[in-house]
């Protein structure tokens, strides 16, 4: 079937910029879908804070960059923290300039993960779709994306079934997972290289754990990502013996595979429903097997035994003891793995598929 080019508006997430970090895995997902709707001949608006890029093979986007103030994120409130939108807060403001240009797009695709978009949807003409960018973290949002499964089912879609089992549906949950463009990440063969761990430095990461194995087995952890929790940092860090931690900080993709592609394994340590794992995946892209607690997205991804090792969550001595036999796993499976299963031009199609059969 062949089908017009056909116009988005992009919402990106409201508590930071595009290239910032600040929105972890979303700007990655966003990026993705940017690029696989570009390179299949549609038009994308992106509506973001001030101070979002997108990368130059995206330059043919238009962005629309909005001041204001940084909404804050669900992750990081209580289950029954209240809905709170700053004072000249930029969350309403991306809204409401997505609803005007989407007067003349095909559709609206929300990447913010909070409550306004969800709620507005039923009462405006726009056809306005949310990829659900985490599991349940509030009652609050838990209750709007029940509501909206109610009203819009086809208007909300997931990237793993296991972030999915975290909301009441009324139907089956759409799944697209999630896509990378692989040509930016290097196969490497090293086995003899230090652990790896990376994602925003906060409680619900874990990133402790890995710490703990590090210097269980006298290793060296590289630790990349933006770290929201000073004190939090701190406290691991004085935990382990000098030297165990290596912060490496957020970096570009270009940079940042190729020093993650020289670990001989990655540990992913949530404490939480991980939505999908976008590191997990970046980490396989180069070879790199990947031990994590057997939670939320990335059971879903690693092939325990194939592409790396799944174990109890929490089970420090069972995550210490996978790392000690990650040299049975195969490194050119995990780059196989992500080119068949995580590409960007699969993620898109399923994106567009999924838009396009919601607006008829």
């Amino acid at each position: 079937m062949i089908f017009k080019p056909l116009r988005f508006v992009l919402i990106s997430t409201p508590i930071g910029s595009v290239g910032s970090g600040k929105g972890g895995g979303v700007e990655l997902t966003l990026v993705s879908i940017v690029k696989g709707l570009l390179e299949m001949g549609h038009k994308v608006v992106l509506v973001a804070p001030e101070g979002s890029y997108l990368p130059s093979d995206c330059k043919s986007a238009e962005i629309i960059r909005i001041d204001g103030i940084d909404q804050s994120s669900w992750q990081h409130q209580q289950i029954d923290s209240p809905i709170t939108i700053p004072a000249d807060g930029v969350l309403p403001k991306l809204l409401e300039i997505a609803l005007n240009v989407g007067k003349d797009s095909d559709a609206i695709l929300n990447l913010s993960y909070d409550w306004l978009p969800l709620w507005i949807t039923p009462h405006v003409e726009a056809k306005l779709f949310h990829l659900i960018s985490m599991g349940c973290v509030s009652r609050v949002m838990a209750d709007a994306v029940k509501n909206l499964s109610k009203s819009h089912h086809s208007r909300i879609a997931f990237h793993t079934f296991s972030q999915a089992s975290d909301y009441e549906l009324t139907r089956d949950p759409i799944v697209l997972g999630n896509g990378f463009d692989l040509k930016n990440y290097f196969f490497q063969s090293c086995t003899h290289g230090p652990l790896g761990w990376a994602g925003r430095v906060a409680k619900e990461k874990g990133l402790e754990d890995a710490a703990k194995v590090a210097s269980l087995l006298g290793d060296e952890l590289n630790v990349w990502g933006v770290i929201e929790d000073e004190t939090y940092a701190s406290k691991i860090e004085s935990s382990v013996p000098r030297g165990t931690i290596k912060w490496r900080g957020f970096l570009e993709t270009n940079e940042f595979q190729k020093q993650l592609g020289c670990c001989r394994a990655f540990i992913n340590t949530p404490k939480w429903n991980e939505a999908y794992g976008n590191v997990v995946v970046e980490a396989m892209a180069c070879g790199v097997p990947v031990v994590s607690y057997k939670l939320g997205g990335p059971s879903e991804l690693i092939n325990s035994g194939v592409t790396g090792w799944l174990v109890p969550p929490n089970d420090i001595e069972k995550l210490k003891n996978a790392v000690l036999k990650i040299d049975e796993i195969d490194r050119q499976k995990c780059r196989d793995w992500a080119e068949e299963k995580a590409s960007y031009k699969y993620f898109s199609s399923r994106i567009f598929s999924w838009i396009v059969e919601g607006i008829g």
